[in-house]
Order: C-alpha cells, then sequence, then structure tokens
C-alpha cells in the first residue's frame, strides 16, 4: 500500500503520468469538464469532500510549479480563496520555491481547463471554488 495520503487510484495514475507544466483543476461540483478531459468525479454529496481537503491530498502527493484562478473566486468566495491562498503558502515553504497565482475571468478559466490532462470533481458547493494546478519537477 502506499505511504501517502492519496488513496484514489484514478489520482494517482493521473499523478504518475503527469510531466512538468501538465496541467490539473481540481474543482467545484458545478464547474463544467470539457469533452475530451478526463473526470474524475470524487463528489459524494454537497460539500463532500470538500475543495480544500482534496487540494491539500494533492498538494502533499504532487510538485506543483504554479496555480490559476478566476478572479471571481476572490471576490464571490472570499474565505475559502484566503484559505487556499493560505495552503499554497504552507506548500511554497514545505517545498522552497514560490508558488505563483494567475487570475484569469471565469470564463476564460472555464476555457483553459480544457487544457487539464483531468478534472477532480469534488462536493464543494462554495461558488468558484476551482483551481488549475501546473505540475512541477521534484528536482
Amino acid at each position: 500500500m502506499i505511504k501517502h495520503s492519496m488513496l484514489n487510484a484514478h489520482m494517482n495514475q493521473l499523478a504518475a503520468c503527469l510531466g512538468h507544466t501538465d496541467e490539473v483543476t481540481i474543482a467545484d461540483a458545478g464547474l463544467p469538464v470539457p469533452a475530451g478531459v478526463q473526470r474524475i468525479d470524487l463528489a459524494l454529496t454537497h460539500g463532500i469532500p470538500g475543495f480544500l481537503q482534496t487540494v491539500r491530498v494533492w498538494l502533499a502527493s504532487c510538485q506543483v510549479d504554479a496555480v490559476v484562478l478566476a478572479g471571481e473566486f476572490a471576490t464571490q468566495s472570499p474565505e475559502l480563496h484566503q484559505a487556499l491562498l493560505a495552503e499554497l503558502e504552507l506548500e511554497s515553504r514545505r517545498c522552497g520555491r514560490d508558488i505563483p497565482v494567475t487570475y484569469l475571468t471565469h470564463d476564460a478559466f472555464k476555457q483553459r481547463t480544457a487544457n487539464s490532462r483531468a478534472i477532480i470533481r469534488t462536493g464543494e458547493c462554495t461558488p468558484f471554488a476551482n483551481v488549475i494546478f501546473q505540475s512541477g519537477v521534484t528536482f
């Protein structure tokens, strides 16, 4: 059995196949998944699993170089947005690298998800609780 906290087989397979700069989206329950993009659906019911829970597991398992968010996340769901930024700051300290954050409009964000290797759908029902992680390397 693996030793890190990510137990989902589909997420582990995705993580193992990522290359530098590949993108993965962790999404709320309502974000549309573009045709042709793999959907890893974790949603059980409203709020389960939560966005931050899923983000924490992903960050503990995968190297992240950069992050893309919708600007509306900061204005429409400021508490969860700040909690995500705090998680990114912790990860930045853990890995000893800055993790730049880029903001797009929500429409541009949704278009960008078409480039994701996969979209991991959570049960989160907080508006705009979506993040695109750009994969990094550990060396």
